[in-house]
């Protein structure tokens, strides 16, 4: 109520899904209780929400198992001066993952008609990935 007593539209987002795949090779939820607690509290108050949490678990599902890791810090040794030894990060995403999420965010923006969506600007992807191709 105190953003929209400053006459500003609350938007609330669930967390971005991490890079976790079961036995089936089936994404998995990572933030089940956080999320569904921001969902709740969208509906409570009749807040638009983006539910990246499924938004972006149903991404990695299309990439899948091995080609998600495009979209994540996966560096073989000697890759990355930062990461001599190579690295292995389900959470956090390199430039393209994180294009990714931004797309699946800003598709929420303009589906849910934010008056935020009248402010974007169509930009281009400086890289694209075929989540089936590997």
């Amino acid at each position: 109520s105190e953003t929209r007593s400053h006459k500003a539209q609350p938007v609330l987002l669930t967390p971005v899904a991490r890079r976790k795949f079961d036995a089936a090779g089936k994404a998995e939820e990572t933030h089940a209780v956080y999320a569904e607690l921001v969902r709740a509290v969208a509906r409570d108050t009749n807040t638009p929400l983006i539910d990246l949490d499924r938004s972006s678990q149903a991404l990695l599902q299309q990439f899948g198992v091995e080609n998600s890791k495009l979209l994540f810090n996966y560096l073989a040794p000697g890759e990355h001066p930062n990461y001599p030894d190579g690295r292995e990060d389900n959470t956090h995403f390199n430039e393209l993952g994180a294009r990714r999420m931004a797309e699946l965010v800003l598709a929420d923006i303009r589906a849910l008609k934010l008056g935020l969506a009248d402010h974007l600007v169509q930009g281009t992807v400086k890289k694209t990935v075929d989540p089936q191709a590997r």
